[in-house]
């Protein structure tokens, strides 16, 4: 909480001016100028309700009607493409935790508008092996400034991944199914709790909705996701 507030003041200080990240220029809010922020690929409005896959008139997309994933709903604000792929690379592999602010502030950007109300946000969990080589969770990162966007309770311990997955940008569709299918665990009753699962990227969705049903098998009421971004893979 202190570090939002932090970055915070930091954004509306009339003083301290910031260089966008991405053209260099000055007066950026959180990191970016408002250019920069129209070059960021946005997701279609017209998307499936439970997916976001872009449909024609927001409809229930076909996949979603014959078996639809777990978590209830997926909200996006953006399209995995230039210049965020960037951003997100250099951020989750690159090691540059500066970009932290920068991205987890434009999916709390896109989240203040919305009614939405969880007794709990919780970040994918990376395996211990995974946690260790990289040094931080990308999504726990942003998971934290979206639980404060929230005004929701930050949780980072009730669900553990059991073994380190294959890396899931490797596989096609069906195989990252079962890549994660067992893959979490959750370590207390979930009865009644609305629980947002905060990421960086999706895809095909599965390691969402794996982690969703495991959470719903522990009693959870809803479960929601929250990317920054929307990928999409072949449907083989």
């Amino acid at each position: 909480m202190l570090s939002n507030w932090l970055t915070h003041q930091i954004d509306n200080c009339p003083i301290i001016k910031q260089k966008c990240l991405l053209c260099g220029q000055a007066d950026s809010h959180r990191g970016l100028c408002s250019p920069c922020r129209d070059m960021l690929p946005m997701l279609p409005a017209e998307r499936c309700p439970r997916c976001a896959e872009p449909t024609p008139g927001g409809s229930l997309c076909g996949p979603c009607q014959r078996r639809p994933p777990h978590f209830d709903a997926l909200h996006v604000p953006y399209l995995f493409g230039y210049p965020l792929s960037g951003l997100l690379h250099a951020f989750k592999y690159g090691k540059r935790l500066q970009l932290a602010g920068v991205l987890s502030g434009l999916l709390s950007d896109f989240a203040a508008g919305q009614s939405r109300k969880y007794d709990f946000v919780i970040p994918v969990p990376l395996a211990n092996e995974r946690l260790a080589q990289r040094g931080f969770n990308q999504s726990g990162e942003l998971a934290k400034a979206f639980a404060g966007t929230m005004n929701s309770r930050f949780s980072d311990d009730l669900c553990w991944r059991k073994y380190n997955t294959l890396p899931q940008a490797s596989l096609a569709r069906a195989e990252r199914l079962r890549n994660v299918r067992h893959a979490f665990g959750v370590k207390r009753r979930c009865d009644g709790l609305c629980i947002a699962i905060v990421d960086d990227v999706a895809t095909s969705g599965a390691t969402l909705s794996s982690l969703a049903r495991e959470l719903k098998k522990q009693g959870a009421k809803r479960v929601d996701a929250w990317v920054l971004a929307r990928a999409f893979s072949p449907k083989t």
